[in-house]
Parts: C-alpha cells; structure tokens; sequence
C-alpha cells in the first residue's frame, strides 16, 4: 500500500494525514471486498524495514492502523471479517502486542472475510522464521531434513493456513514486490499500479479482480 507519504507532500499535509487517508482506503477496500468475490486479502501495513524511518512515524504509523481496527472492531464482527496479525511481533511496543491480540481474539469465530495485517513483516524474515522451527525439529530429533516437504513448510509460515495468494497489487508507481509475500506469490498475478495508496478505491480492486478473470493461468504447464 504505497503512497501515503507522496500522497500527503504532494497536497502540501503533513506525511501522517497520507497515513490517515490511507488506512481509510483500506475500510473501503475491506467493505467492499467481499461483494468482489474476494474471500481473503493480506495488507501490508508495516515492513521490517520501516523500522529505518523516523521515530515519530514510526510510531505513528503502528499506533494508527491498529487503533482504527480497534475503532472498526464492532463493524468488523458484524461484517464477519475475521483478522489476524502477522509478521515479528516481538519488536512491537507492548500497548500494539496488547491491542493486536485483543482483535484477534475478538474476531477469531468469524467466517466472513480473511483480513490478514502484516505487521513488522518481511517476507526474508517469515522464511527464516520457518527454517529455523524446521530446523529446531530436526535438532531435537523430531524431524529429519528428509521430512520437509512445499506443504510442511508452509505450516510454519506467519500466513499459514491461507491459500497461495491470488493476486499481488503494488501501488505507488514502484515495479517492485518489497519483500511482500516472498513464498506465498510463486504464482500469483502481478498489478502494478501507478497511483497512490489513498487514492485506491473499490471501483479499482473491482477493476483488476475483472482483468484477474480474463488472466490464463498456466501454473507452469503448456
């Protein structure tokens, strides 16, 4: 969900009413979601490497998303979004750990929309992190290296028990993936977008769920 910051510069606001705006678009998007045929979406709100930006953003940024969840929750259980955070929860402050399980627990028994927030997440980062579970197993002497296979690999994965992402959409005018989704997006169809994060609508997920129908999708075969 890129954009944001440029978004807010280029109206003369500060970065943090981009942020605003943008977490709104993501309100919209999760609404409207659902009538697009659209049964799982995985938001990218806060990245390993964000961590390089100033403190006050930083901040900003991780207090904002999970309080306007917070402020959606009652919207979101009567909608039956169900939301899980994923991603190193270990570096967040201890009122985001809190706030995050507390909207987790509170829409665990919904079984509408899969609303998955990436959250001090890197794609390099959730490889890792189901190597090193692997290879605990395997010291331990519960698993042999022999014993891994695509599917086991998968459940030691911050996203697992989703299915492989459908689509992956960039805004922001960058042809970049970011360290999104690294595992999970073998094979999903690409979107590169170029306007900004606040700007997206769901007249444009509407717009490229229709040309993800009209896609051929091979999976590697003729």
């Amino acid at each position: 969900m890129d954009g944001n910051g440029r978004w807010a510069v280029e109206r003369g606001l500060p970065r943090i009413a981009g942020h605003r705006q943008g977490a709104q678009a993501v309100h919209d998007i999760v609404a409207a979601a659902p009538g697009l045929g659209v049964t799982a979406l995985t938001v990218f709100a806060f990245s390993t490497e964000n961590w390089k930006r100033p403190p006050d953003e930083v901040s900003y940024i991780l207090h904002l998303f999970v309080s306007m969840v917070t402020k959606w929750l009652p919207e979101l259980v009567s909608q039956h979004v169900r939301v899980r955070i994923i991603g190193d929860r270990a570096a967040l402050p201890a009122d985001v750990s809190a706030s995050v399980e507390t909207i987790e627990k509170r829409t665990v028994s919904c079984d509408g929309l899969h609303l998955n927030v990436a959250l001090n997440y890197g794609g390099r980062a959730e490889i890792l992190h189901a190597a090193r579970a692997f290879a605990a197993e395997c010291a331990a002497g519960t698993a042999a290296p022999e014993d891994l296979t695509e599917d086991r690999f998968d459940s030691y994965l911050w996203l697992w028990g989703e299915a492989p992402p459908d689509i992956i959409v960039r805004t922001g005018a960058e042809s970049r993936v970011s360290n999104f989704l690294l595992w999970e997006m073998a094979y999903a169809e690409l979107f590169f977008l170029d306007l900004l994060w606040p700007d997206f609508t769901p007249a444009t997920l509407d717009m490229i769920v229709q040309k993800f129908k009209s896609r051929n999708r091979r999976f590697g075969s003729s």
